[in-house]
């Protein structure tokens, strides 16, 4: 969470977008067989910066490993006959200053390429993963300023998978830990900001904690860009990344809160393979039916 990373996961469903769907779904697999996470090979940077670096192609091999994933219907869905209106304000073309003006910690440094992830403790099950994600996808995480702000189930499970695969208990090496590869600083400060005590090595937490940095992000970039409309809902996308809140919500989950929203600056999506993927789980993940 909040780094430039690309996990062998997220480029296993780089190809979900160019071939058939992939997945976990056949077996359950022991973590150290399934595929884990990886970083990327961009520079990042200890502040936001105006230049984005370019992202690595899907690695075949990644694909490969994950193994196909079942059909989940033999009757395909209908395509709908009108494109969804629009009801949401378009991004502001510039960023109004931020409401937040406490922000988390900078990503770090991408891990070398040839560090493999390590894992501790017990794995926890399909669903206890599921029932965590549920739970945290119930809370309202800004009761007074935000409640409207929900965070939705489709897209946690989507990004839990994209980030581990849904292992609870995998450590990566640039220091992400568990389902939503939460960063040991952010959720320090997110416990702060929130007022929490969350545990990142514990899998329920670590769902709250990822939930809780979606629903910060929803807030802080709603607001510079969205009117503070805060809906997270891909009716309101076009076919432009930067055209909702959602898709700047995930390359913020991603590359941090400074790649995506600067003051006085249009909204950018430095990160648009990573946010097609998990926008692509969001529908078709096979993790949706666990």
């Amino acid at each position: 969470m909040v780094r430039q990373t690309h996990r062998l996961v997220g480029a296993a469903l780089a190809g979900l977008l160019l071939s058939a769907l992939v997945g976990c779904a056949g077996n359950e697999q022991s973590p150290e067989s399934l595929a884990a996470p990886v970083t990327v090979s961009d520079e990042p940077t200890d502040a936001p910066s105006d230049e984005v670096s370019a992202e690595p192609s899907p690695s075949v091999s990644a694909v490969e490993s994950m193994g196909a994933a079942p059909s989940r219907s033999a009757t395909p869905t209908p395509k709908p006959s009108k494109k969804p209106t629009r009801t949401a304000p378009k991004p502001r073309p510039v960023a109004k200053p931020p409401t937040e003006t406490e922000v988390p910690p900078a990503p770090p440094k991408p891990a070398p390429t040839s560090c493999k992830p390590t894992y501790k403790g017990t794995k926890a099950s399909r669903s206890e993963v599921k029932a965590a994600l549920t739970d945290a996808a119930n809370r309202t995480y800004w009761p007074v300023s935000a409640p409207d702000i929900k965070i939705p189930l489709t897209l946690l499970k989507a990004t839990a998978w994209q980030e581990s695969g849904w292992q609870s208990n995998i450590y990566a090496c640039d220091g992400g830990v568990g389902l939503l590869q939460v960063m040991p600083d952010t959720a320090s400060w997110m416990n702060q900001r929130f007022e929490k005590s969350y545990k990142i090595d514990a899998y329920r937490d670590n769902a709250y904690l990822g939930a809780t940095y979606l629903a910060w992000a929803t807030k802080y970039i709603g607001d510079m860009y969205f009117e503070s409309d805060f809906r997270l809902d891909p009716a309101l996308c076009t076919s432009e990344l930067n055209s909702c809140l959602l898709n700047a919500v995930i390359a913020a989950y991603n590359f941090g809160h400074g790649a995506v929203a600067q003051e006085g600056k249009p909204l950018a999506i430095p990160n648009p393979s990573y946010v097609r993927n998990v926008r692509a789980l969001m529908n078709e993940c096979v993790c949706l039916e666990y």
